[in-house]
């Protein structure tokens, strides 16, 4: 037997006091998703994750970091910030390189030969795409500060039959200092196990496809202003000094995520030097 419960439910059963609030709801931390901060009002578009922190750029270009977690609001509504779940890869698993994966590859000890690159930039981008590959043939990359003084470091380091170096240039075209350098290092008494081979841009960053940072194409900058700062005021970005350089290089690192983000001028010629130290 039934009987109609005439006066309802027990208003004290349950979570009560949780009625009627809007609980938030989970959301992944992805890229260009817009949140605002709900207790400062602060408000930006995602670019990134590390450390599990969130980064945000505002309107202006600046980036801030805050922690994924609760506080955040999505067009209005209240959301927790996660990281975004990787999704399985399916069949082979490649590394930022395009290379087949080596499935739990102990990292090999280091070879006597190597690569150097011009400077730290360089090194860190060549490190995100071909890393993995690096330390599975025990490849080491050292950055120069500059090529200026290339022919008294090779001197120092003695490279021979079982020390091979490999040399990436910055702006290697026909006529430049790079170039003269090149040809001298060719000639001379290393020439035999010294491999130099360089990308037409001014800087590295410009091997980065300028899509990838928001751009049609990368800005010409006049001879007579610095070129990393006249990159980033033509983008709107801070360039008072070092940092905001730093800050600006680290931007478009995080843009990178495999050897696609990258322009062919800038891959065959790191693909090149890894082929010749490993042989």
């Amino acid at each position: 037997m039934t009987f109609d419960d005439r006066y309802g439910s027990d208003v004290l059963s349950g979570n009560w006091r949780a009625r009627g609030i809007q609980q938030p709801k989970t959301v992944a931390a992805e890229n260009d998703l817009v949140v605002e901060l709900a207790d400062t009002g602060f408000t930006g578009a995602i670019v990134g994750i590390e450390n599990r922190l969130v980064q945000l750029e505002d309107r202006f270009g600046k980036v801030r970091a805050f922690p994924l977690g609760g506080g955040y609001l999505v067009d209005g509504k209240p959301v927790v910030l996660v990281a975004p779940q990787s999704a399985k890869p399916k069949g082979p698993v490649r590394t930022a390189s395009g290379s087949l994966a080596v499935k739990d590859a102990p990292a090999r000890v280091a070879r006597a030969s190597r690569i150097f690159v011009e400077g730290r930039h360089d090194a860190e981008l060549v490190e995100k795409v071909w890393g993995d590959d690096l330390r599975v043939e025990g490849v080491v990359v050292e950055y120069l500060g500059g090529v200026d003084d290339l022919g008294g470091i090779l001197d120092d380091t003695r490279p021979g039959p079982g020390k091979r170096i490999g040399v990436l240039v910055d702006h290697l075209v026909p006529g430049s200092k790079e170039s003269r350098i090149a040809d001298a290092v060719a000639r001379g008494p290393h020439g035999a196990h010294v491999k130099i081979v360089g990308h037409p841009y001014i800087d590295v960053w410009q091997a980065v496809k300028p899509d990838r940072v928001g751009m049609k194409a990368w800005p010409q900058i006049p001879k007579n202003i610095e070129w990393k700062k006249g990159i980033c005021a033509s983008l709107g970005w801070p360039h008072h000094d070092q940092a905001d350089i730093a800050r600006a290089w680290k931007r478009i690192l995080s843009a990178v995520s495999t050897y696609r983000d990258l322009e062919p001028a800038f891959l065959g010629r790191v693909e090149e030097l890894i082929d010749f130290v490993s042989e």
